[in-house]
């Protein structure tokens, strides 16, 4: 055992002879010495090793806790009061002294300690350490007196705050606690009476059920610092010199923080008016903050303006309302293109309806809308719906000469095709049908490829009896040569035609029409205008079937085939018996699988893909034919293998026969 313990010292020894100035080295000496109860020799391994570097703190913490842990009391205190002579700054030196006299029961010696702690103005958390001592030792005045030395030592409103939270909440003296958030409202500097003191002093307050005085303390912060501004630079204290520098983040989220327990306080403790009252303020200085941060953000401008629409309460409102929208008006978009004008349009008419709505001042919003339109560059585009709500207004307004020289001039300059139905709809609903068949007249030499606009004017011709004008405006409609849903006005024309008992004319029009395309769904009409009671019966219908059968067959469409074939078999199974539903069903196709050559960009074949056909009956016969074909030359290919076989056979028997 004696060798085991000389060759370990040898080896420790040689590790500090190498590293004498690594204390982990001298630590596990020291541990190795301590575990086998070689404790002078322990000591004297952490003696040598303070001698080589007597200012480690974790050092005199490490020989402190040998001392202690070996309940040698003595020595941990001998050590220990050196190393607080040595390294007085050094904080857990003094906790770990105070804590050992403290557990030893050597209170006098540990308030001696502390005492001479605080002569070095430690930090924050040794004050409080002190306090909370004296606290436990059921000295309370003591412990006061200590937190006064600590205000006296660091007169700032952190100290304060820890004084008056210790009153409340350990020394249990709402009174005093009180008195200390008083004083450091009067004996600050005005620079340490930052946001946070209001807030907890308002706080405790509210804690201990005084929520006036929590209200005015509020109140006063909120007029003290400026809360609420719209620009959070100005959020300062308003008796600071000029000259003082700007608010650093920190003390403009403190007081963010403030103006949010503020709203949290009234939300729970205020009546409904104050809450309003509070929740208003942050909300505009929200708005005001973003339409400065960016003058052409006119969502922000348009949700300000709502905000404060909705909280007008009397007329004395009004005029705030028009002070942030004439704020917002006065910034233009950046550019004459119509995407930055968008939002800012919907500006000029939330203003105007205000005005009607709210302000009940229609002369003044017929202003707004006509100064929206001599702003608007009309040479380069223009908003319907801005001539459009003016022209009602002066509707409204009981003005119509206003309205119809308001629309002649919005067709001049603007001339969208919602102008024109909006005018036609508005003379419509004055009776004056003489002015909407000149308006259509305008509408279709500017628009003549617009077939909505034919249908309508035909459907307005037709509303009023003129059944003859109708015809002649469908006839002059399908004779365009360009029409942008030439569809529309066809269908228009035929039902038309059959409402009015015409069937030989709707049937011309079937015809004229297939002239001009062969589409499935014109023939699938005829046949069912033909199959109807105006038509000529089935048997008419059953024709025009097996013609656009025809038809598309030479055309080699067949999936408008098998439309037309599908919409055969639905109309004999409402019109027909089962005979000819059964004989539609025979001309129906099969579908069926087949293959192809899948080929890439550049045209190389790169495999098979598999797909499906459809095969119609007349396909089937010669598909069989194509069939025996293969089969046949399947059959050959294999007979001519079979005989190469056999020669080759015959060959080899011929050289055997020679050897």
């Amino acid at each position: 055992y004696q060798a085991f313990l000389r060759d370990r010292r040898k080896h420790f020894e040689d590790n500090i002879r190498y590293r004498r100035e690594h204390i982990g080295n001298w630590v596990k000496y020291a541990r190795f010495e301590e575990e086998n109860k070689e404790m002078e020799r322990a000591r004297s391994v952490f003696e040598r090793a303070l001698e080589v570097d007597h200012r480690s703190a974790e050092l005199w913490l490490r020989y402190a806790e040998f001392e202690m842990r070996n309940e040698f009391v003595n020595h941990a205190r001998n050590v220990l009061d050196r190393a607080v002579q040595i390294l007085p700054r050094v904080d857990f030196l003094w906790y770990k002294y105070v804590y050992m006299e403290e557990m030893v029961g050597d209170i006098p010696k540990c308030r001696a300690i502390f005492a001479r702690w605080m002569q070095w103005l430690p930090d924050d958390n040794a004050w409080l350490a002190y306090a909370r001592f004296e606290t436990r030792c059921r000295r309370m005045d003591a412990a006061k007196e200590v937190m006064k030395q600590y205000v006296n030592a660091y007169p700032s409103s952190r100290a304060f705050l820890k004084y008056a939270k210790f009153a409340e909440f350990e020394a249990k003296d709402i009174p005093q606690a009180r008195e200390i958030y008083e004083a450091a409202l009067s004996e600050l500097e005005p620079e340490e009476v930052t946001s946070r003191v209001f807030r907890q002093f308002a706080s405790f307050e509210e804690r201990h059920g005084e929520y006036e005085r929590a209200r005015v303390i509020y109140k006063h912060a909120v007029k003290l610092f400026n809360l609420g501004e719209r620009d959070p630079s100005k959020r300062r204290r308003t008796d600071i010199l000029e000259d003082e520098h700007d608010l650093t983040q920190q003390e403009t989220d403190s007081s963010d923080e403030l103006y949010k327990a503020y709203i949290s306080f009234e939300k729970k403790h205020g009546d409904q008016k104050g809450i309003e009252h509070v929740l208003l303020t942050k909300q505009r200085a929200e708005y005001s903050k973003r339409v400065e941060d960016d003058p052409r953000d006119y969502d922000a401008w348009l949700e300000y303006a709502k905000l404060e629409e909705d909280h007008i309460s009397g007329d004395d409102d009004i005029p705030r309302v028009r002070d942030v929208y004439e704020r917002a008006i006065a910034n233009l978009p950046p550019a004459e293109e119509k995407i930055y004008w968008k939002r800012y349009i919907y500006i000029w008419i939330n203003y105007a309806v205000f005005e009607e709505l709210v302000a009940n001042d229609l002369d003044r919003a017929a202003e707004i809308y006509n100064t929206c339109m001599s702003i608007m560059p009309h040479k380069k585009f223009s908003f319907a719906k801005i001539w459009i709500y003016a022209a009602k207004l002066h509707i409204r307004r009981r003005n119509v000469a206003a309205m119809r020289k308001l629309l002649g001039k919005a067709i001049g300059l603007c001339g969208k095709q919602k102008i024109f139905t909006e005018y036609i709809a508005l003379e419509l609903a004055l009776g004056e049908i003489d002015r909407c068949r000149t308006l259509y007249n305008n509408y279709l030499k500017t628009m003549p490829h617009n077939s909505l606009a034919w249908a309508k004017y035909a459907e307005l011709e037709k509303n009023v009896g003129e059944s003859e004008r109708c015809r002649a405006i469908y006839e002059l409609a399908v004779s365009q040569k360009i029409l942008d849903s030439p569809e529309v006005l066809w269908k228009g024309y035929i039902d038309f035609e059959i409402d009015e008992g015409e069937a030989e004319n709707a049937r011309a029009l079937y015809e004229r029409l297939l002239e001009r395309t062969g589409h499935v769904k014109v023939w699938i009409s005829y046949a069912q205008f033909e199959g109807s009671d105006i038509g000529n019966g089935l048997k008419a219908a059953r024709g025009i079937l097996e013609r656009a059968l025809e038809q598309l067959k030479s055309e080699g469409l067949q999936e408008e085939r098998i439309l037309l074939l599908d919409a055969w078999r639905v109309f004999e199974k409402a019109k027909g018996d089962s005979s000819s539903v059964s004989e539609v069903e025979a001309k129906m196709p099969r579908r069926v699988k087949k293959r192809r050559v899948r080929t890439d960009e550049n045209g190389a074949e790169i495999g098979w893909e598999e797909y499906f056909d459809y095969q119609f009956p007349e396909q089937e016969g010669s598909a069989s034919s194509n069939l025996k074909i293969l089969e046949m030359a399947a059959k050959w290919k294999q007979l001519q293998q079979r005989s190469e076989k056999d020669e080759e056979e015959s060959d080899l028997d011929e050289f055997d026969n020679d050897d």
